[in-house]
């Protein structure tokens, strides 16, 4: 079977190029793969999974519970060291705590921002990390706000594990003006980190940040570990902070299937295939075709026609998603490629959410 005979709108992941991915990280680490804690919410996929173990990574991030479980059963009897980072409460964290129960080889934390919460956590047998909001707005602690982390930091008590500062709002402007302001939250973690008990890791960075982190010489007196997820796959938007030495390793392969204008098209990969929440376009086109992308419908994706030709109806295209975390997300499967030949049809295990309680 060749990639061209699938069906589309068509997920296509390389394999080659999610190893090149990972050995510009390890460069970037100066190959203390300890200092990577990626965020899963990108890889989704045991295969992906699985290479980042054989690469030596050994701390990550997960977002839900299906993410959690899928991550262990593929780690096994290779222990790691996993951070939920997300507070959950009610079924949500009791899920959690059985799944961490079920593999005690491995250890298992979750954030927290609040007091009763994290008495809540650590009395489930999970470890704690303080998840500190340094400007986001999304969740955590306020920064400045040292006495409200002193009092997540006593009920979490022996279960503390760390410090969560995700700067994750740092994607705009230029690398200098990143680089300051990434510069001033980091200040103020380490000054948070000084005041509390020894060997706390402190975890910060996505994908924008994670190079000005990794050079912010103060952080090396500590356990500091970056978090960026989308370095695996890379993406559009990727493309234009201009951090070097990542390539795009998934595609959506889609089918022309109208040409309603001389300079318009349209193809089948519309929203349902290709995450429209990062803006426009979201997606560019790859290959002879000069064609900029329009806002999708559900199941449809105008193009504009540049210039030159317009490719003809019922003619594959290749896309590049401009946000690849959550467009992988919306694919039951994806399509595995290796020496560019098509190597298998992977189940998207870890998308979506679950949903039963632990106990049914």
């Amino acid at each position: 079977m060749r990639t061209e005979d699938l069906q589309t709108p068509t997920l296509l992941i390389d394999l080659d190029v999610v190893r090149h991915n990972l050995a510009t990280m390890r460069h970037y680490l100066d190959g203390a793969m300890h200092r990577w804690r990626p965020h899963v919410k990108t890889c989704k996929i045991p295969e992906v999974l699985e290479l980042l173990l054989q690469a030596g990574v050994r701390r990550f991030k997960v977002a839900t519970t299906r993410e959690c479980a899928l991550l262990l059963e593929v780690a096994d009897a290779r222990p790691i060291d996993v951070l939920v980072a997300m507070a959950h409460h009610g079924a949500n964290l009791h899920r959690t705590a059985t799944l961490a129960q079920r593999a005690p080889q491995h250890h298992v934390s979750m954030l927290s921002e609040d007091s009763a919460h994290a008495a809540t956590v650590r009395g489930s047998g999970l470890g704690v990390f303080i998840d500190l909001d340094p400007g986001f707005l999304r969740s955590g602690v306020p920064i400045r706000e040292r006495a409200r982390v002193a009092d997540v930091a006593h009920s979490a008590g022996a279960a503390l594990r760390g410090l969560h500062c995700y700067e994750g709002h740092l994607h705009a402007g230029t690398i200098p003006e990143r680089t300051a302001a990434t510069r001033s939250i980091l200040a103020e973690l380490t000054a948070i980190a000084r005041t509390m008990q020894p060997g706390l890791e402190l975890v910060t960075s996505g994908t924008p940040t994670f190079p000005i982190a990794l050079a912010y010489e103060p952080l090396r007196a500590f356990d500091h570990s970056v978090s960026p997820g989308t370095v695996v796959y890379w993406d559009a938007r990727s493309n234009e902070l201009g951090i070097d030495g990542f390539a795009c390793a998934v595609q959506i392969q889609t089918r022309v299937i109208a040409a309603p204008a001389p300079d318009r098209i349209t193809v089948d990969a519309g929203s349902k295939a290709l995450d429209a929440a990062a803006g426009d376009p979201c997606a560019e086109a790859l290959g002879a075709y000069h064609l900029r992308a329009l806002t999708p419908s559900e199941e449809h994706l105008p193009m504009v026609v540049e210039r030159g030709p317009a490719p003809p109806l019922g003619s594959l295209l290749r896309l590049l998603p401009r946000h690849v975390c959550p467009t992988v997300n919306l694919a039951d499967e994806a399509v595995l490629v290796e020496r560019g030949e098509l190597l298998t049809i992977a189940p998207v295990r870890a998308r979506g959410h679950e949903t039963r309680p632990e106990s049914q």
